[in-house]
C-alpha cells in the first residue's frame, strides 16, 4: 500500500481546497505523480505478469445509458481488468456489509462518500494523492465531506442538487415572483392555492423527511458546527416551524402518485412549486418547454439560500485484492479523465460534473435553468449533511421532523430532546 502524505487538518482542507496552493502541496508530496503511475498518468504494470483483476460497485441509477457507460469506461482501462456491479435494492446496507469481507467490492461509490465509521473502522484507504495537482478543481465542500482528519477518503463524481422550481406561466398570471425570502415563499403558496391546484410540493410527507436541513440553513444554522451540535438556538426552532405553518396552512400538495424526485405534480399543473432535484429537469423540459424556473429554497434573517448538494464519490476497500491497482484505476477514472466526468453527468440523465473546469464547459449545463442551477451550486451549495451525522443522528432527526410537521409538537422541545442524542453519537465517533 502507498505511503500516506502527511496529515492535514480538515479546516486546512476547507481553506485551502479551492486554491492551486493545497494541490501544489500535495503533489510536491507525492513526487508530482501518485505511487505507482508515472508522470504522464499511465499506469505501471509488472512485466510478464498477469494484469490485476478489481470489482467496481456501483448502485443501480434509474437512468438509462449509465450502466453502459460505466461498463465501457472499466473497458477501455488497461491496466487493470475491471468487472463492474450495478447493484439494486439496499445499496448503502448491502455495501457496508460487504466491506467487512474479503468477497465485497474493490472500488466502490457511496452516497457523499464513506461514512465516518467506515473511516474510522480503516474499511476505506486514503486517497489524499490520487488527486495530485486537480484537487483545487473539485468543489471545497465536496472534499471537506470525504475528508477526516487531514485525510480524503473518496474521488466526487457526479454532483446531484435539490431547487425549488415553478411553473412560470401559473407565477406570472398570478402577479408573483419567484420567492427569495421566506416570507414571500409562505404569501405566494397561499396566493397560489385555489380549486384544485396547490401552491407547493415538498413530498408526500409535506417536507418532513427532506426540508429540515434546508431550513436550518435558511435560518443561519446547521446539523453541526465542526465537532458540536448546530441547531442549540432558538432561532432554529423558529425556522423549522415554517414546515408546520405551510402544513396548517394548507398549501402543500400530500396526494401525489410519486414522491419529490418524480416533477409530474408540476408538470401536470397540479402545483405551481416544487422542491426537486436536478435530475428531473430534462422530464421538465420535454413537457413544459422553457415553461418552468429554479430558485434556491428561500432564506430567513440571518440566514442563506439553500442549495443541497450530493455527490456519489468513489473510494477504495481496505480489503481490496490490489490496493494500489485500485487507486490507481481511480485516479484514472475520474481524476485523469474529464471526459468521464462529462458523459457521466450530462448524457444519461442531468447531474453537474464534480470537477469545476469541466461542470463550466458542459453544454448541457449552458443556459436556462439548468444553468442557473450550476449557478446555484456554485455560489449557495453545501453538503446536505455532515460527515459526522451519523445514521443514528439522521434517524432521530427524521422522526423529530414528523412530529413537529404532522403532530404539532413544539419544535424548542424537540430540538432540546435531541440534543443529548446527538452529542452523544459525535463522542462516539470522535473518542
Amino acid at each position: 500500500m502507498a505511503r500516506p502524505t502527511p496529515p492535514l487538518s480538515r479546516r486546512s482542507v476547507l481553506a485551502l481546497g479551492g486554491s492551486a496552493t493545497l494541490g501544489a502541496l500535495l503533489s510536491s508530496c507525492t513526487g508530482g505523480a501518485p505511487p505507482g503511475l508515472t508522470p504522464t498518468g499511465e499506469a505501471e504494470t509488472t512485466a510478464g505478469g498477469p494484469r490485476p483483476a478489481l470489482a467496481h460497485w456501483y448502485h443501480q441509477y434509474p437512468e438509462e445509458g449509465r450502466h453502459e457507460a460505466a461498463t465501457r469506461y472499466a473497458e477501455a482501462y488497461s491496466a487493470a481488468d475491471v468487472t463492474v456491479s450495478w447493484r439494486p435494492g439496499d445499496y448503502a446496507r448491502t455495501t457496508a456489509e460487504a466491506l467487512l469481507t474479503p468477497a465485497g467490492p474493490d472500488v466502490f461509490e457511496y452516497a457523499n462518500g464513506p461514512t465516518i465509521d467506515m473511516i474510522r473502522g480503516e474499511q476505506v484507504v486514503d486517497l489524499t494523492d490520487v488527486f495530485g495537482r486537480e484537487l483545487s478543481d473539485f468543489p471545497p465542500a465536496l472534499v471537506e465531506r470525504v475528508t477526516w482528519d487531514g485525510r480524503i477518503y473518496a474521488v466526487p463524481q457526479v454532483v446531484s442538487t435539490q431547487l425549488l422550481v415553478y411553473r412560470r406561466s401559473m407565477l406570472d398570471q398570478a402577479g408573483i415572483a419567484p420567492p427569495q425570502q421566506m416570507e414571500q415563499l409562505l404569501e405566494s403558496s397561499r396566493a397560489l392555492t385555489r380549486d384544485d391546484v396547490k401552491g407547493l410540493f415538498l413530498g408526500a410527507d409535506g417536507g418532513a423527511g427532506r426540508m429540515g436541513g434546508p431550513m436550518l440553513w435558511a435560518g443561519g444554522f446547521d446539523f453541526l458546527d465542526d465537532e458540536s451540535v448546530g441547531f442549540d438556538n432558538a432561532g432554529a426552532a423558529e425556522s423549522l416551524a415554517v414546515l408546520r405553518t405551510l402544513w396548517t396552512d394548507e398549501v402543500l400538495l400530500l396526494d401525489a402518485s410519486d414522491d419529490w424526485t418524480d416533477p409530474t405534480p408540476l408538470t401536470a399543473g397540479r402545483v405551481a412549486m416544487q422542491w426537486t432535484e436536478l435530475s428531473a429537469f430534462p422530464r421538465i423540459r420535454e413537457r413544459l418547454g422553457d415553461d418552468f424556473g429554479a430558485v434556491p429554497w428561500p432564506s430567513m434573517p440571518g440566514g442563506a439560500p439553500s442549495v443541497p448538494v450530493t455527490a456519489y464519490a468513489a473510494s477504495v476497500s481496505a480489503l481490496a485484492r490490489d490496493i494500489d491497482a485500485a487507486r490507481e484505476y481511480v485516479r484514472w477514472l475520474w481524476v485523469d479523465s474529464p471526459d468521464h466526468q462529462l458523459d457521466f453527468a450530462t448524457s444519461h440523465g442531468l447531474g453537474i460534473p464534480a470537477r469545476i473546469s469541466v461542470a463550466a464547459d458542459a453544454e448541457a449545463l449552458a443556459s436556462g435553468p439548468e444553468q442557473d442551477a450550476a449557478t446555484y451550486v456554485a455560489e449557495h451549495g453545501r453538503s446536505l449533511t455532515p460527515l459526522l451525522w451519523t445514521d443514528a443522528c439522521a434517524s432521530a432527526w427524521g422522526e423529530m421532523m414528523t412530529r413537529i410537521v404532522h403532530d404539532g409538537s413544539d419544535p424548542q422541545e424537540e430540538l432540546d430532546a435531541l440534543v443529548p442524542v446527538v452529542e452523544a453519537e459525535l463522542d462516539r465517533v470522535t473518542a
